[in-house]
Order: structure tokens, then C-alpha cells, then sequence
């Protein structure tokens, strides 16, 4: 029988105290204009009807950077008309400040918005689609920690989904992502997911050349993210630590994941893609430079092998003053390839060997590379428009838990296998998401001096 993870295996055991800027989705910029733990009074929420028109209704529901450059994309569609018309995030001032730039930058008519649609608190998901009826979208873009409870009620609402990545924190939420999806198949749902590369045309086009031969059998893939600290500090003070830890999600494993699997499942996900399969075990290493408050690592290495003995190698580096490089690689028997060449452009190439100079170039994507965050909104409201099967649900959870494989390695210091991994019961906030309350104790808090524990490898791995 394989052995189980405990809760050590994926946060360490505790000794020291981890990283996020805005991404390039950043749409909006919200400021702190409310006290943490406000709450909306008691109301009956409003259901909303479209006027006998093919208008899609939406809810946004985490309205953060990625909520709302998701929207944003949203309701830039070409294929029919799209509202907002219902709202909500945990902080008040986070929904105060989206509506408030979405309306000036679409108008009213598009976000129509009243006050009695706009929610805050741990139960706003509910209370914001529930404004909806079946067959409208919810937008799903809170912290992961939430998003198995809330793809969970959209499935059960008849609601259209798209949600944002990363789509759990532990296996046990990732498990409940898998379950949803295959309810959305048999409700016949949309579901849509936020790993936006798989529907870049330059990817595809050279992934297609892989899949066909043009560099021979896969042998090993290589992955980077390696650039500056994206984040300044943390925000806020933490006068009530539930919400203070949930507004620098990207620091506490818990509530975001951590920030390797934030980042680097796109690369881990999209060299998967290219070997056509998932990993079935890994090792890593990782480590902490500079002082960073919470309880993750600023520099992570994974090694992972496929069920041929093949290798992916992932490699994350977010420090000031050091080589930086952003970029996907595919070697094989016969040649190479670029899958992404930076941040700005995949700029996808195959050479006849291994030396990708000019000289060996025998492939190039030559034409506009669409933006991928506008066109994945664009095929997902056209499928909900020409009722084609549409469900991503499913290879989102299998690259949460080849995110997850990565971090478990990492912060164990042991080999893990996928087996495990998917298996664990492991939850990184025991008693369940679902009872989360201002008043809730979070799973980790800092010692006398302000510093979170850390994980250790090789203390409390595999048991």
C-alpha cells in the first residue's frame, strides 16, 4: 500500500516563516476602504432576467487583478452581448473599487450593478448567483482555497462556469474540482478554466508539429519562471489574521496554494500537453533567500518523470538582481523546440538538433499571436452560444495535482508519485473551507517575532 502524505508532508514542519505583484491581467487597482470583517445586512437577493434578448447574464465573484481582467475579457466578446449584473468578494472595498473603474470604463448599461446585486463576506458567492438563472456564467476568481465550494454551487445553480487557476490548494479540493466537472458534463455546463496558453495559436501550432514527429520521441522538457519579486510587501496589518492572511493569499499556502503552483502550472501544464501525458512521480528541492512573510520558499526546483523514464525539469526563481528567464523547451530524438520563448510572445520554434541558433531553424510560427486571456472568454461564451460540449474541468484537475506532486516533493524532500499525491487526505485548512469565519483560527500564525513557519525536508515526509 503507498504511504500517506501528512500535514507536514506539504507544509513542513515549522520553524521560520513567502512572495506578488499584479500580473499582466492586472485591470484594476484596489485600495483598502472598509474594515475587515463588514458584513451586508440580511436582504433578499434579486434574481435577474434578460429582457427577451440573447444578452449573458454574469457574476463575478473575486474581484481582485484576475477577476477583473477576466470580465474584462468577458465582456469583450464578439459573439453576443454579455452584463454584469451581480458582484462580490470577501472585502467590500474590493467590490467598491471593480465597480466603480468597470463602470467608467464600460458604462453602466453593460455593468449593471445596483446595490442590493453587490455582496461581500464569506457567503457572497452564494448570495451573487443566486441573482442568476440556470444557463448564465459566473465568473470564479477569489483565492483557490474557496474555488471547490464555489465551482461546487455553480454546478448545482445550472450556471455556466469559468474559474481561474490555480483550482484548489490540496488534493482533497482538487478531487472535489474533478467530481464538479463531471457534473457539469452530465448537466450539459460550460466550464471553462484559466489555463489561457492551451488556446494560444502559436502553442498549438508547435505542439501540433511535436504530436506529428517533427522532433522525434520527447525525451525531456524544460520549464523557467525566473524573475524579480513580483510583490511588495504585504498588505494590511494583521489585526484580524483570517483576513489579513486571505488578502496576501500568495504568501500562506493554505488560502493560495503557493506561489510556485500559481505560477508555474501554466509551464507544468502546458509541457504535459506537449509530452501527451502527466508525470507519474517526482523530487524537488527549494529554498529562501531573503526574508519574505509567510510560508513558502522564493526559489524551487522539481524534477518530474513520465511512465517511459522521460523528464520534465521545472524551475522557479523570484529574486531581485539575479538571470531571469521566462520560456518553455521541448527536446527530442531528432530535434528541438521553443514553446515559449518569453512573457511577450510564445515565438514558437523547431530547430534539427539541439543548438537553436539560426543556422538550425527549420520551423517558425509566422503568424499575429492572438492574446490567449481574451480568446480562451471568447471560445468559452461561443460554446455556451452554439451549445457545444465545453468542459476543462478535468485536465485543470489533473495539472492541479501535477502542481500539487511538485510542491509535496519540495517541501518533503522525499520522491513522490502521483499515486500519493491524488490519493492524499491531507487538508491545508482542517475542518473544511466551507465553515471558513472571520473568527477562524488559520493553520499557521507567526511566532513572537512576526515569522511563519516554513517547510523543512525531511522532517515528517511520507508516513
Amino acid at each position: 500500500m503507498l504511504p500517506t502524505f501528512s500535514q507536514s508532508a506539504f507544509l513542513g514542519a515549522r520553524l521560520l516563516m513567502s512572495t506578488p505583484q499584479t500580473s499582466r491581467r492586472h485591470f484594476l487597482k484596489t485600495t483598502g476602504i472598509a474594515a475587515f470583517g463588514t458584513a451586508l445586512a440580511a436582504q433578499i437577493v434579486p434574481r435577474v432576467h434578460a429582457a427577451g434578448d440573447n444578452t449573458i447574464q454574469i457574476a463575478l465573484v473575486g474581484c481582485g487583478g484576475r477577476g477583473n481582467g477576466a470580465i474584462r475579457d468577458a465582456l469583450n466578446t464578439k459573439s453576443g452581448p454579455t452584463k454584469l449584473v451581480a458582484m462580490g468578494d470577501v472585502f467590500e472595498d474590493r467590490v467598491v473599487n471593480s465597480r466603480n473603474a468597470l463602470r467608467d470604463h464600460f458604462g453602466e448599461e453593460q455593468i449593471d450593478v445596483p446595490d442590493d446585486r453587490f455582496f461581500h463576506g464569506f457567503d457572497c458567492y452564494k448570495k451573487a448567483m443566486d441573482c442568476l438563472k440556470p444557463g448564465d456564467v459566473v465568473i470564479l476568481a477569489t483565492s483557490p482555497a474557496f474555488r471547490p465550494p464555489h465551482v461546487e454551487y455553480a454546478v448545482e445553480k445550472g450556471l455556466h462556469i469559468f474559474m481561474e487557476k490555480p483550482f484548489a490548494v490540496d488534493s482533497p479540493g482538487t478531487r472535489r474540482i474533478a467530481a464538479a466537472a463531471k457534473k457539469a458534463d452530465e448537466k450539459n455546463l460550460k466550464l471553462a478554466c484559466g489555463l489561457m496558453w492551451r488556446h494560444c495559436k502559436a502553442r498549438q501550432a508547435v505542439i501540433e508539429r511535436i504530436h506529428n514527429g517533427e522532433i522525434g520521441d520527447v525525451l525531456h522538457l524544460r520549464g523557467f519562471r525566473m524573475h524579480g519579486p513580483y510583490w511588495g510587501g504585504p498588505v494590511g496589518k494583521p489585526d484580524n489574521e483570517i483576513a489579513y492572511q486571505i488578502r496576501n493569499f500568495h504568501y500562506f499556502d493554505w488560502v493560495g496554494g503557493n506561489i510556485f503552483i500559481d505560477y508555474c502550472i501554466h509551464n507544468i501544464d502546458v509541457a504535459c500537453w506537449a509530452k501527451g501525458a502527466w508525470p507519474v512521480r517526482a523530487m524537488g528541492m527549494g529554498g529562501r533567500t531573503d526574508y519574505v512573510p509567510g510560508t513558502g520558499y522564493d526559489t524551487y526546483y522539481t524534477e518530474f518523470e513520465f511512465a517511459d523514464g522521460t523528464h520534465l525539469t521545472s524551475h522557479g526563481r523570484y529574486n531581485a538582481g539575479c538571470y531571469t528567464q521566462y520560456s518553455d523547451f521541448a527536446h527530442g530524438t531528432k530535434g528541438s523546440a521553443v514553446i515559449m520563448d518569453n512573457l511577450g510572445g510564445a515565438n514558437t520554434r523547431i530547430y534539427k538538433n539541439h543548438n537553436m541558433t539560426d543556422a538550425n531553424l527549420t520551423w517558425r510560427f509566422s503568424e499575429p499571436e492572438p492574446n490567449p486571456y481574451q480568446r480562451e472568454q471568447d471560445l468559452f461564451f461561443e460554446a455556451i452560444r452554439n451549445g457545444q460540449k465545453y468542459n476543462e474541468g478535468h485536465r485543470a484537475a489533473d495539472a492541479n495535482f501535477a502542481s500539487l506532486l511538485s510542491r509535496a516533493a519540495i517541501n518533503s524532500g522525499q520522491i513522490v508519485t502521483w499515486e500519493q499525491v491524488v490519493n492524499s487526505n491531507v487538508e491545508l485548512f482542517p475542518g473544511g473551507i466551507d465553515s471558513i469565519t472571520w473568527d477562524s483560527k488559520p493553520p499557521v500564525l507567526s511566532d513572537e517575532n512576526g515569522n511563519y513557519p516554513i517547510a523543512i525536508p525531511g522532517k515528517g515526509g511520507a508516513v
